[in-house]
Parts: structure tokens; sequence; C-alpha cells
């Protein structure tokens, strides 16, 4: 009875060990995920900026055009907010924008996004829909700077944020385990 006893809490042991270890990986995959949805939506934002700057392209012509070029959860944000401009249902390009961004911040599709990015972006629709083409530059423009401005975070404390949730789901494993028995 007693060998049966101690083979449990070693499997527990390990069990706990693993779980945590990998809840600290999953941590710092979160940051590199949301690292690369910041950069890909940069790309997209300079491509609307030459959509809307060089081909002078209507905004929802721009909308579609970069995101199908694009693709993945951000891709379909564009190509939805698009769509919705195009059956002209009354409603203002920021209402589209805004409930479209909502969307994408309930729905898991692959995209890691803090709720301030995602209230960044939606407040990218508050300026766009309406102004002329060198005001829908400088918005754009703007909001590359707040963008970039998170992504030179997210870039210079990488490294050590990862290690951190790494180490630290480990180290919270282990004491868990140390706890228990």
């Amino acid at each position: 009875m007693e060998a049966a006893d101690l083979i449990c809490k070693w499997v527990g042991a390990g069990l706990v060990l693993f779980s945590a270890g990998g809840m600290g990986l999953w941590y710092s995959w979160q940051w590199k995920k949301r690292l690369r949805t910041l950069l890909q939506l940069r790309q997209m934002v300079y491509f609307l900026k030459g959509e809307i700057t060089y081909s002078h392209a209507p905004l929802p012509e721009a909308l579609e055009r970069v995101g199908k070029r694009a693709g993945g959860g951000l891709g379909r944000l564009f190509v939805s907010a698009a769509e919705r401009i195009g059956r002209q249902e009354g409603e203002t390009f920021q209402e589209i924008w805004k409930d479209e961004t909502e969307k994408l911040a309930g729905q898991e599709m692959g995209i890691v996004l803090t709720g301030e990015d995602v209230e960044h972006l939606s407040g990218l629709g508050e300026h766009l829909g309406y102004l002329d083409v060198d005001m829908q530059e400088r918005t754009l423009l703007l909001f590359l700077e707040q963008l970039d401005d998170a992504i030179l975070y997210l870039k210079s404390h990488q490294k050590e944020k990862c290690r951190l949730y790494a180490s630290l789901g480990m180290m919270g494993g282990m004491f868990l385990v140390i706890v228990m028995c």
C-alpha cells in the first residue's frame, strides 16, 4: 500500500512540475506571438497608407486589398470592415471599425492582443473614415508611431520576460511540490 502511495506522490509531483513549466512556456510563447501580431499589423498599416496615399484608393477598396494581401485574423478584420462599408447600411466607419475590432478581441483567431492593443486599433477608426487623403495619412502615421512604441517595448524586454516566465513556471511548480509533499 505504501509503494502505491509513493508512486502516486511522485507522479503527482511530476505532473505539477510539468504543468507549471508548461504554463511558463505558454506565457513566453504568448509574448512572442503578440510581437509577431503587432509586426504584421504595422506592415498592414504601411500597406494601407500606401493604398490610400499613392493609389488614391477609396477606404473600402484599400482595406479589402490590404486584408486579402495579409490574410489571417487581421486580414479578415480589414476585409470584413470593407464588406460592411460596401453594404452601406447607414453606419459610420467609426462604428463599423469599432464593432469589427471588438469581434476580433472576442474571438480566438490566433491573434494575441492585449486590451490596450485592441483599444489603440479601435481608435484608428475614429479619425480615418471621413478625412481627406492628407489627414488619413497623418492619422496612419500617428498610429504607426504608437505601434512602433509597443513593438520596441516588446522587443527590448522579450529576452528577459520570456526567461522570467519560463523560470517562474518551473520555480512555482517546485514550490507547489515542496509545499504539497
